[in-house]
């Protein structure tokens, strides 16, 4: 969500994605596909923010069809969510919602809100015509060349080339300050390689330890909060 770009853009490249009136902000968390390099082998995040994104999980609103009301649900195959009395009741023993699940719904109202800013401020962009197709050519340790595309981003000789009035909107809203978070985000990239080629190069280490003998792994030199849900409910 666009509130969360002062505390993601210092760890992430925020870039956006999607068509039309779909496109909202994300994350570019790997250099291939279905590769996450800030989730560690167990499982743990390796970042200091984590996204509201996963942060509600395992809970989620689900949206009549005239948006006007709300549905709270939750994934009930969470490992956390369980029938055996462990963990934050979600209910009392008469049936009420206890302080936990009202911490979760007020935490999801809100995010709901933030998601509906985020809309009106990817809107404007669009309006302005500042998003255009980008791609990034990154050189892992190996001298592998990643390409990575399918996400747009804003363009700085556009956004030079608004008036002094489109820009002056812009900051009273302080969007103008969420646009440059993003531009000075896209520097991540170079960390995004760099935790791939980091990984590789533990990958091969491992396997050089099994297979005594194999030259060791080359020297690499790229170029380039806690959850809502708390652990087991039920």
């Amino acid at each position: 969500m666009a509130i969360e770009f002062p505390s993601a853009a210092p760890e992430y490249p925020v870039v956006f994605a999607g068509r039309d009136e779909a496109v909202m902000p994300v994350v570019i968390l790997g250099v291939r596909e279905r590769e996450n390099r800030y989730l560690s082998d167990t499982g743990t995040w390796q970042a200091k923010y984590v996204p509201a994104f996963l942060r509600r999980y395992p809970f989620v609103f689900s949206s009549s069809e005239d948006g006007n009301s709300f549905a709270l649900c939750i994934d009930e195959e969470f490992k956390g969510c369980n029938q055996e009395g462990r963990g934050e009741r979600l209910f009392d023993a008469e049936g009420a919602q206890t302080q936990y699940l009202r911490g979760v719904l007020e935490f999801l109202k809100s995010y709901q809100a933030q998601f509906r800013r985020t809309q009106l401020f990817c809107e404007k962009l669009r309006a302005l015509e500042l998003l255009e197709p980008m791609q990034a050519q990154l050189t892992l340790g190996s001298g592998e060349q990643a390409l990575l595309a399918g996400f747009l981003a804003v363009n700085r000789q556009k956004l030079k080339a608004l008036s002094g009035e489109q820009l002056a909107e812009l900051a009273r809203s302080d969007e103008l300050e969420l646009v440059y978070q993003h531009l000075q985000s896209l520097r991540n990239l170079s960390q995004v390689a760099q935790r791939t080629t980091e990984a590789a190069a533990q990958a091969a280490e491992a396997s050089t330890d099994q297979a005594p003998g194999q030259d060791p792994t080359p020297e690499v030199k790229p170029e380039a909060q806690e959850s809502a849900s708390g652990g087991n409910v039920h």
